[in-house]
């Protein structure tokens, strides 16, 4: 008896290691699953850049996204279901919009916990990559949070908190331009933010003091190091 009981808690403690910080590996194969706030820049490909620059794991992408869409429209269109359905993922990313209202986090848990019983039978790990508000609704940052954080629950997922970052870098220098013109979907350096964390969160390594991954004049070394602690100070939190 004492020997199945061991065994038990080791089980349950490897399975809790998992969550807390997934196992580094040569390589991770992550589908995309969102909107426009997951296309701009080209987040998928800043993710795989950074692992690149970083050495390793590498990072292969493919992303399914569209405008304006929800994880009910990514659900009733079924490309989303396919790509998840073809296999050889390590992790499926799931977004949606900031969904703060009830009625929106009621259907971003809801779709969640649909797509992961896809992402189960397809051998793979879902995550919950956690936007922002717009600016005008700088107050739905709690809520954003909420939602988030309460379906990555649900699903045993990993939260991929990037609006946490957002707020982090912020707090150290206020006038850090992550909007983009129309002050809701992110500049080149919001989304930079927001790949530092999910490389973080995936991969289990700090991204404190690695190569930028990204060429730009805001990119300075002062700025890319900012950047680099407040999504690993966002990550760390959660662990």
């Amino acid at each position: 008896m004492l020997a199945a009981m061991r065994c038990a808690i080791l089980m349950v403690a490897a399975v809790l290691a998992w969550s807390a910080a997934p196992p580094q590996t040569a390589s991770l194969r992550v589908l995309f699953i969102g909107n426009s706030l997951t296309a701009a820049n080209n987040l998928p490909q800043m993710v795989s850049n950074i692992a690149t620059a970083a050495g390793t794991p590498r990072i292969r992408t493919t992303a399914v996204t569209a405008p304006n869409v929800s994880l009910e429209d990514h659900w009733q269109s079924g490309r989303a279901r396919a790509a998840i359905a073809r296999g050889g993922w390590d992790v499926v990313v799931l977004q949606q919009g900031p969904s703060a209202l009830p009625e929106s986090q009621a259907l971003l848990r809801e779709y969640t916990r649909r797509f992961d019983a896809e992402i189960r039978k397809a051998g793979a790990k879902p995550a919950l990559y956690m936007v922002w508000p717009s600016k005008a609704r700088f107050q739905d940052f709690d809520g954003v949070k909420a939602s988030y954080t309460r379906a990555a629950a649900d699903v045993g997922g990993v939260l991929l908190p990037a609006g946490d970052a957002w707020r982090a870098a912020w707090r150290r220098e206020p006038d850090l331009a992550l909007y983009s013109r129309d002050q809701f979907h992110p500049s080149r350096l919001g989304t930079y933010l927001a790949a530092l964390v999910i490389y973080e969160a995936l991969t289990g390594r700090s991204v404190v003091g690695l190569p930028p991954g990204v060429e730009g004049r805001e990119f300075t070394p002062t700025r890319v190091r900012l950047l680099q602690e407040a999504a690993h100070g966002s990550v760390e939190e959660r662990r």
